[in-house]
């Protein structure tokens, strides 16, 4: 039997997935770091390996993902983390049509059609707010175990106005709050629910969907999930692994790309068309005229409605 193995390496974790020829998860491994580090893609690749009973050689195809996806060295492709999501959550979570994923430094909205592919998205990577790295900020200001943020967040009552979303300045606006005696309840519960109204205006650019998935670090800390679905006024799943589901999908497309010939130099899923729509949609170096193909970072393939 074939195996493949997809990795996400990321702007904080490494994420590394061995499946079989059916698609069926074999082996996974999460690794934190400081920041993309190749030390940490290989750990991750070495426990999923090691968990799976494999040597590299014993591949069938591997593909890369991520901020780092050109830093692994067993990668015959590489795709946008856009794709690796929209495919690994499609797989994990059936009819899913919003994926929310909001990872150490960034967050995106996708919206995936009946076959799983990327009919469009927004993506925040210019700014923290809202991001995991937001969420570190709030902990260390309140004095708070970042594994405890969520349950801490989900007793608070009290509304209050949290007008910064600048992870820059938060911690001064959340400080100033904690001085004026202000619960730390309250306090966490507030900034969880400026941080969900932020997601929804992401969403905004893509248009609500539903089923909706949350995935990423984030989707663990169940305030987080709690007040995205009241923004959202809708259930949000989040799948039994939902940091994976980027190293997954590249698992599954390495699965499906074997017998292709060897991705050119660059994302093996450049695309032809790229819709450009509403004005504030993201898009990194964009002069805001329509045109065939607008650059988000590095060019990701959407499908044209």
């Amino acid at each position: 039997m074939n195996r493949y193995l997809g990795v996400d390496l990321g702007s904080t974790t490494a994420k590394a997935v061995v499946v079989d020829d059916a698609g069926t998860i074999e082996a996974w491994s999460i690794v934190q770091m400081g920041a993309v580090s190749r030390a940490g893609m290989q750990r991750a690749v070495d426990e999923a390996l090691a968990d799976a009973g494999l040597a590299p050689g014993d591949l069938s195809g591997t593909v890369s993902t991520g901020y780092g996806r050109r830093l692994v060295p067993l990668a015959q492709r590489s795709f946008t983390e856009i794709t690796c999501h929209a495919r690994g959550t499609s797989a994990m979570v059936p009819g899913a049509r919003l994926v929310i994923d909001i990872g150490g430094q960034d967050s995106k909205a996708i919206t995936v059609d009946a076959d799983g592919l990327v009919s469009d998205f927004a993506m925040n990577d210019r700014c923290a707010s809202g991001t995991g790295r937001f969420y570190e900020v709030l902990a260390r200001a309140i004095e708070c175990d970042i594994g405890e943020l969520g349950s801490l967040a989900l007793r608070g009552g009290a509304d209050l106005e949290v007008s910064s979303m600048c992870a820059t300045f938060a911690e001064t606006e959340i400080v100033s709050l904690l001085a004026q005696g202000l619960a730390v309840e309250d306090i966490a519960a507030s900034v969880h629910r400026a941080i969900a109204a932020r997601t929804l205006a992401l969403v905004a650019q893509v248009g609500k969907r539903a089923p909706v998935v949350l995935t990423g670090g984030v989707a663990r800390n169940p305030a987080a999930r709690h007040f995205l679905s009241v923004a959202l006024d809708h259930e949000v799943i989040v799948p039994e692994h939902p940091q994976i589901t980027g190293a997954y999908g590249a698992a599954l497309l390495a699965r499906e790309h074997e017998t292709g010939p060897a991705a050119a130099a660059g994302d093996a899923d450049r695309p032809s068309q790229v819709p450009h729509s509403e004005p504030g949609h993201s898009c990194a170096e964009c002069d805001g005229r329509p045109s065939a193909i607008v650059e988000l970072g590095p060019v990701i393939g959407v499908r044209r409605q």
